[in-house]
């Protein structure tokens, strides 16, 4: 990355020298002979840090830091300053300054500080990427939940779209914590009955005796609390869609009722007469192999062929984790913004923490841990530090995990995908460390659907 660094100082000598001294370090250079002029290449161009002396005329250094930092606050300012000014440039730390140098500059020294205000700038810089990748894929692929670039997730989205506009039952399985519920979101948003409700019923949550009740609704009387007619959930959302949430812990006695549903759109209330037909569609999902099930007998394998006309199966996080990098962008900007913090990103450590980690929690695991990060960050860039200590803990950052037994071809993607992480998607640099040309690497991602289209 080219990085425009501006150099603002009233003595030419000085400013001139600063440049070409950067200018050797491969930085892009621009100049200002006082903080006015500073300030107007600072609103004109795409600065990425400013090395400012503090006493100049027309503008003050302080002056220019505080409109700096109140205007472009990601923009980190080196502040220098001869040894008489010294405690004017501690002030200035307060003000915001990244740090201060007094004159005359230590080259080396000034390099050092560059390269540290200029590594939390990429930082920066890479979060902010992120963000506008989220939202462009977001319109892309019009479902503005569901954070995803992945082989496996755009297999997953591309049978979302190709079945969200027929009056399927789909089945959404997967690991519990993958956002199957977000599947069914979507699916139901670009049916025909998104102007309906979707009207979503956790089967695990509710008693076997509460269930049924729940589901089809009871006369009064029926049992003892029923004081009222009570409308169930399938007239509830009659015309649009339900979401049988865990619908693998129904019992037997409302499987039966259930299918009835399913292949004639008509039930009874509890302790009631009155058929009723509905019109509904049926999303369902689970955290269970309901094929076992029904070899078990705990399940009707009527009911499952019905319930599985269409199989959508939402893959763990550990077998996506090139999306991991968008979901932690997307849940670090939902808690600054809820905790009224400025988080601007996140730091390479806690990054390959996030990478390495297994994720037996998936998605729900993965956002409760950026909330805990965001919370307990101090400053703008998230840490390991600041990760819980189950996700950092004993592993090795700059190392990865392939398990005895698998393949040659296994092994090679996750060396590839896990160093392309590392070098934050930089395709150049991951060709260079595993000794191969970019070609081949571009092949290599081609054929291991790890090639993001860019």
């Amino acid at each position: 990355m080219n990085f425009n660094i501006l150099i603002v100082d009233d003595e030419k000598n000085i400013r001139e020298g600063l440049g070409r001294s950067l200018e050797m370090d491969g930085y892009n250079i621009l100049l200002a002979g006082d903080g006015k002029e500073g300030l107007e290449v600072v609103n004109s161009s795409d600065i990425d840090l400013v090395v400012s002396d503090l006493k100049m005329p027309k503008m003050s250094g302080e002056e220019l830091l505080k409109k700096i930092t109140a205007s472009y606050p990601t923009v980190p300012v080196i502040i220098l300053t001869g040894h008489g000014t010294i405690e004017s440039a501690v002030n200035a730390m307060r003000d915001g300054a990244f740090d201060f140098l007094t004159k005359p500059v230590n080259l080396d020294r000034l390099s050092l500080l560059v390269r540290r205000a200029l590594s939390n700038r990429q930082l920066v810089l890479q979060h902010r990427e992120l963000q506008d990748e989220i939202d462009k894929l977001s319109k892309r692929n019009r479902f503005s939940s569901i954070i995803g670039k992945s082989a496996p997730m755009r297999k997953v989205l591309d049978i979302v779209e190709q079945v969200a506009g027929t009056k399927a039952s789909v089945l959404i399985t997967g690991e519990s914590g993958v956002g199957k519920e977000l599947i069914a979101d979507a699916i139901h948003n670009l049916s025909m009955r998104k102007e309906k409700k979707m009207v979503e019923v956790h089967c695990a949550a509710l008693a076997e005796s509460l269930l049924e009740s729940e589901l089809f609704g009871h006369e009064k009387g029926s049992f003892t609390g029923a004081i009222a007619r009570k409308r169930g959930r399938f007239e509830v959302s009659d015309g649009g869609t339900i979401f049988l949430d865990e619908i693998g812990e129904i019992s037997p006695q409302v499987q039966v009722k259930l299918l009835r549903v399913l292949q004639e759109k008509k039930f009874e209330r509890v302790g009631g007469e009155e058929t009723i037909e509905v019109d509904i569609r049926i999303l369902s999902a689970t955290n269970k192999n309901l094929k076992e099930e029904t070899e078990k007998g705990n399940f009707r394998e009527d009911l499952f062929y019905r319930l599985n006309v269409v199989n959508i199966h939402v893959p763990p996080l550990r077998e996506r984790k090139e999306d991991i990098e968008l979901l932690a962008a997307a849940f670090i900007k939902e808690f600054s913004e809820e905790n009224g913090k400025e988080i601007q990103g996140i730091d390479q450590k806690a990054r390959l923490a996030l990478y390495n980690y297994n994720w037996p929690g998936n998605i729900r695991e993965l956002r409760n841990c950026l909330e805990s990060a965001v919370v307990m960050c101090k400053g703008s860039i998230i840490t390991i530090n600041d990760m819980p200590s189950s996700v950092g803990s004993g592993s090795d950052m700059d190392s990865i995990k392939i398990s005895i037994g698998s393949s040659m071809e296994k092994a090679e993607k996750e060396i590839i995908k896990a160093t392309l992480f590392h070098e934050n998607g930089n395709k150049t640099r991951t060709a260079e460390i595993l000794g191969i040309g970019r070609k081949t690497l571009h092949r290599k991602l081609n054929e291991y659907s790890l090639n993001d289209g860019e």
